[in-house]
Parts: C-alpha cells; structure tokens; sequence
C-alpha cells in the first residue's frame, strides 16, 4: 500500500496542541480526512480521526456524549454506569480513559510509524515552506510490512 498524496491544513494561533489536520490518499484510489497532528510531550504525533461516543437516554432515547450526567433533552440524570456500553471497551467505567473512538486505524505498529512518518514529513516541510506545490506533499515510497500474513497491493493498471 503506498501513500500517493498528504495534503496538510495548518490550524491557526500559538501555544494549541492541535497543530494541524492532514488528509492522506492511498493509491490515488482511498482518502482517510482528518487526522490530526498534535504536540505532545515528547514532540509531534498523529492522532487518527475519530468520533465522539454516545449513549440514548433511557427516559426519551435522545443520544447524548457519554459520561454526561444529565440529559441535553429532558434533563434527567442518566445513570452512572451501564454495563452494556462500558463490555463493549473490554474495561470497567473507571478504567476508561477516552469518550472518542478511532473512525480508521492502522493495524499494525509498523503501519503506523510509515504513516506518522510520511505526515509529519509533509507537516514539517509545509512549516518550513520547503514543499514543492503548495500544501500538497506528494510521496512515492510503498509499505512493505513485516507480516507476511498482510499481502501488499499490486495495481496492475499504474
């Protein structure tokens, strides 16, 4: 699988965390939008795109984020803790950190350093204003994981 395009949208203002959304096409055929690049304490990283969790409301099913308290429609307290909905993360409610799932994730840790790397790439040369068209950064390399149970893609029509 090759990354054939990065296109970076810088996020405005100092001192966020968030600095700025990459949009990523795999063999000119698949686009993955809204990956996030973030300053963390050891530097830059990539954060997939992700979605805010939800739960209905037992009293009128209005979805609501969870971890809320009450309910944005008929304000009624929901209740702490359900245990359908804190099974499907594999961890009691107390030991879940998150309230967002990752929509699209590599699979393997391998993956993901290619993709960290090719956008942090096109992250930096776009900061330096090193990139050659623009916010577009165009690549060539393909993935080749070690796991040769993943078979790699061939198109034949390139």
């Amino acid at each position: 699988m090759e990354i054939t395009e990065v296109r970076i949208f810088p996020k405005e203002g100092k001192d966020k965390k968030l600095k700025a959304y990459a949009a990523v096409t795999f063999d000119n055929a698949f686009v993955v939008r809204n990956i996030k690049v973030i300053e963390g304490g050891k530097g830059l990283f990539v954060a997939m795109p992700s979605r805010k969790l939800k739960e209905a409301c037992p009293n009128c099913g209005y979805t609501n984020a969870v971890k809320s308290k009450f309910c944005n429609e008929c304000g009624k307290v929901l209740p702490a803790s359900i245990k359908a909905r804190t099974q499907d993360f594999g961890q009691d409610e107390t030991e879940r950190q998150s309230d967002h799932r990752d929509i699209a994730h590599p699979i393997t840790p391998e993956f993901r350093d290619y993709l960290q790397k090719k956008v942090l790439t096109a992250h930096q040369s776009d900061s330096s204003g090193t990139s050659s068209n623009g916010r577009t950064r165009e690549f060539g390399s393909r993935y080749s994981g070690s796991n040769p149970d993943v078979p790699t893609i061939d198109r034949k029509d390139k």
